[in-house]
């Protein structure tokens, strides 16, 4: 259910109507909107508590959440949710652009790329420390020492830091230096992963799995959001298809529906939506003319030698002539790309 507060409620009225919902036995979420707060009560509900609450003072009216995914529905928040982490801005009317090496390699490719990224326009930096591979015998990942190497770039660029978590195991280890936990394609309906990146004080990017549906998606999603996490951003990043032209196929239809359905900003990733570098900037310009909130983009000092997704990262002036043309799009569509330094400093 949902428990809407008059556009006048005290605080002191929230908190009571707080108390009423976990004093019946649910568990609530605090929303507030640009207008009013609405108050998720999450549960076994039955008619008799939709009475009680509704007689509560401050309290316009109680309606039920008809969606199977609660905190993430539109019915609870009807405005979008911006999410911000560090420089990276998300959702809202704010374009973020994501954009780094698929593998951390060495100080020199990371630090390079990340000053690359940033002159370029990007918010934020990605790299993966820890990288989950099909084979075992491909490169996993500098792990901890990637982390510190990414640590390092964010200290001259001042980018916010997006990496990937794998295991509950790791949640506070890269809490301590990404800004952004990346929940992978692989991990999308690990829900023990999901609950612990929940609780955790870092904003999340969950990634579609590649044969998820988009209610599969939005209720992954609800798992981190019920643990308390309000920073989540959507990432489709193409689903597996009887096409072989590309690596996936990338649904940009994704978008739209997404925005329909939940208040959550959602990330486009053409580097693994199509897995070859010469489709990726059109089709992050398409993802951003479709609405897209972030993109997020593999970017390689040297792609002939990196040592995974080679095939599908942009070099540096390949990511700032994509730059160009999305930043054209964007304004075209009414986004925003604000620069790095202007969101850290909170402006």
């Amino acid at each position: 259910m949902i428990v809407v507060m008059k556009k006048d409620a005290t605080p002191d009225q929230i908190s009571h109507a707080v108390e009423r919902v976990e004093a019946l036995g649910l568990k609530s979420h605090v929303i507030e909107g640009t207008e009013r707060t609405v108050i998720a009560a999450i549960g076994d509900k039955r008619e008799e508590m939709k009475e009680a609450l509704e007689s509560g003072a401050g309290v316009s009216e109680v309606v039920p959440i008809l969606a199977p995914y609660k905190v993430a529905s539109r019915e609870v928040k009807p405005e979008p949710t911006m999410v911000t982490a560090g420089s990276l801005q998300v959702g809202a009317g704010m374009l973020g652009v994501i954009a780094g090496p698929c593998s951390v390699e060495s100080e020199e490719q990371i630090v390079r790329t990340a000053h690359a990224v940033k002159a370029a326009g990007a918010t934020a930096l990605r790299g993966g420390a820890f990288k989950p591979r099909t084979s075992p015998y491909s490169f996993q990942g500098m792990k901890e020492e990637g982390l510190k190497l990414m640590a390092l770039a964010r200290e001259e660029t001042g980018l916010a830091l997006v990496t990937e978590v794998m295991s509950t195991d790791d949640v506070d280890l890269v809490s301590d230096y990404a800004d952004v936990l990346q929940v992978g394609a692989r991990n999308m309906q690990n829900y023990r992963l999901l609950e612990a990146v929940g609780k955790s004080h870092r904003a999340v990017l969950l990634k579609r799995g590649a044969s998820a549906t988009m209610d599969e998606l939005l209720l992954a999603a609800e798992y981190i959001l019920n643990e308390g996490n309000p920073n989540v951003m959507l990432c489709e990043r193409g689903i597996r298809t009887f096409e072989g032209h590309t690596r996936f196929t990338l649904p940009l239809a994704s978008v739209p529906y997404l925005h329909q359905k939940t208040h959550l900003p959602v990330v486009i990733d053409p580097s693994h939506g199509t897995g070859h570098t010469y489709l990726v900037p059109d089709m992050a310009a398409a993802a951003v003319a479709a609405g897209a909130d972030g993109l997020i983009l593999e970017v390689h000092p040297d792609p002939e030698t990196a040592l995974s997704d080679g095939y599908q990262s942009l070099n540096f002036e390949q990511f700032a002539a994509t730059m160009e043309k999305c930043r054209k799009v964007a304004e075209a569509v009414g986004l925003q790309i604000h620069a790095a330094e202007a969101v850290a400093a909170g402006r």
